[in-house]
Formats: C-alpha cells, structure tokens, sequence
C-alpha cells in the first residue's frame, strides 16, 4: 500500500525476504514514484511510467545522494515530459548508443576513406591515430561542438604543425558532413574554423637535375610525352594547357604560340623561343589537331576496369548491402 515516503522511512525500510531480490515502497503523493530495497540494502528511487505502449522503469538515483524530497520533484519532472510525448529511460538508451568519434573514424575508412589514394588514405590514418582519436575519439559524434574543434586544432598548432593543423580541420570537416548525411548529427560544427596560414612551396631543379632529367628524356622510349615535358619545362605552362594545344595555337608570326589558361579560362600567350621551336618541330604531325595527342600513349594498366578509373579503390571499400 502507498504512503507518503520520508527520509526516515527510507532509511528504516525493510529489506526483502523470502528469495526476493528487491522490494519496492511507493509514495502517496506522486503516482509510480517509489524507493526500491534491495536484499543488500542498498536504496535507489525510481519511476514507473508508460509511454508508447511500454512499461518503463527509470532509476532517479541513489539514497542518501538522492533526498525524498529532491527525488520526489524529479519525479514529478519527468512526468511532465511523459506528458509532453517524451520517453525519458528510451531517451536515455538512445544517447548511450549514439556513435563516437571513434566508429565514424572506423566508418569513414570503411566507406570512404578507401576511394582515395594511397598517400591520401595513410595520412588520413595518421591523423587519426595521432590526434583525432585520442582527442576526440571517446565523444559522441552528436556532441561535438565547435569549440572542441578548435581546441584540437590549437593543440595540433602549438604541437609546431600548423599545416598539419589545417589538414586534421580540413578531415574532420569531411567526416562531420557525411555524419550529417549518415544521420548522426544535422549540422557540421567544423564550419567558421579559422585556419592557419600557409606558404606555397616553390619547388625548383637544380643543374645537376636539370641535366639528369634532359639525359632520361633523350632515351625514354616515348618521344612524344618526352617532348611534352621539354615544353613543360621550355614555357612554365601547365601539363593540361600543353596537352591541350592545337595547333591552329602556333601563331604565323612564329613569336608567341596561343594557349587556353585552364585554371583561370584566360587566353595566353607564351613566347616562342629558338628551343622552343625545335621541340614543335620534331614533334610527328598527325591527323589530329592537338600537337600532343593522347590516343595510344595512355599504358595500360591492369589494375584498372576500362569501364571506370577508379576499380580499385572501390575495391578495398566495404560498400553495405542496400
């Protein structure tokens, strides 16, 4: 029979016998509300309720940390959210299963994390291993905030990596929008990171380079592509502008030859200089427009599917069964 629960009458109610492993005491006041008494004595509160069809049996919390009192007006908030729809104890399990950063870590290599290039794939793996996981690996995917974000990307920074900084950001980013597609989270809290600056590079041969690559050139077996670099080398220009120079580009004056800027969709005129001319010139005219054409200097490789050119990534993924 109910009755109005006391901190006394907790503290003095009576242990289960007969092979029961608990006993539970209900309160007069809040209906479901109870104390349960376990056979080693141990005293927790909780709350019977139904919500969509199931009996649910929540634990507030533990006596003497929990009073009467405090576990009483608990009680009586969570009915209010019964009330509202809500089903506290399902709510509950379902945040304790919502996924870490750690399983969309394993996810993301699975799925996608495997389209990529060796290189690529490796320094992903790096990442995780060395900040990512330990750093964040433990927390759920759905309460990842911006502020944790910026937080690894300071310590990565202040590790004297800044760049590596910038590409963990750039790696979370990309997991986050397809944990947004994956439905673990709606919005990726990567966005608004405020990056590290970066030098460009400028990379150039040297004599002894320079000499060794002309002497690798004059006995490579494809004079064509070797030419192709000679101009690569000859204008500055990029490997696409060279492979796609016609020759209607090769202007009468012989002064300048005309090109198509694809990086900025600009016209562009490169001087024609004596060596460069010596490399047009022993280049075989064909059929075709281009001065470099593709066909039949592309080698086969056998580890590509004509019909796609990228098999064998997609091999090494884990596509599941739809």
């Amino acid at each position: 029979m109910a009755q109005k629960l006391t901190d006394g009458f907790v503290k003095s109610a009576l242990v289960p016998t007969g092979g029961k492993l608990y006993a539970i005491y209900y309160d007069s006041e809040v209906k479901g509300f109870g104390v349960r008494v376990t056979t080693r004595g141990a005293r927790s509160f909780v709350l019977n309720y139904r919500a969509r069809g199931i009996e649910r049996r929540l634990t507030i919390g533990s006596y003497p940390d929990w009073r009467v009192a405090a576990a009483r007006e608990e009680a009586k908030r969570l009915k209010r959210l019964v009330d509202q729809g809500h089903d506290p104890m399902g709510e509950r399990h379902e945040e304790r299963a919502a996924p870490t950063v750690n399983e969309l870590t394993e996810r993301y290599l699975l799925e996608h994390g495997c389209l990529k290039a060796e290189r690529s794939r490796r320094e992903d793996e790096s990442l995780i291993a060395q900040w990512i996981g330990p750093e964040l690996g433990r927390k759920k995917v759905a309460d990842l905030r911006h502020a944790d974000i910026e937080r690894v990307h300071r310590k990565i920074t202040a590790y004297g990596t800044p760049t590596r900084a910038n590409r963990a950001a750039a790696l979370l980013s990309k997991m986050l929008s397809l944990a947004v597609r994956w439905e673990m989270r709606v919005d990726n809290p990567v966005r608004g990171i405020q990056r590290n600056h970066e030098e460009k590079r400028a990379t150039y041969l040297s004599n002894g380079e320079l000499r060794r690559l002309g002497e690798a050139l004059a006995i490579y077996s494809n004079q064509a592509s070797a030419n192709a670099i000679r101009l690569l080398l000859l204008t500055g220009a990029r490997r696409s502008e060279i492979a796609k120079l016609t020759r209607n580009r090769l202007l009468s004056d012989r002064i300048v030859m005309e090109m198509v800027d694809t990086k900025q969709g600009r016209r562009l005129l490169v001087p024609r200089t004596l060596l460069v001319d010596a490399v047009i010139a022993s280049q075989t005219v064909t059929a075709g427009k281009f001065v470099f054409p593709s066909g039949g200097h592309r080698p086969a490789n056998p580890g590509l599917d004509q019909a796609s050119r990228r098999p064998a990534a997609r091999q090494r993924c884990y596509l599941p069964p739809t």
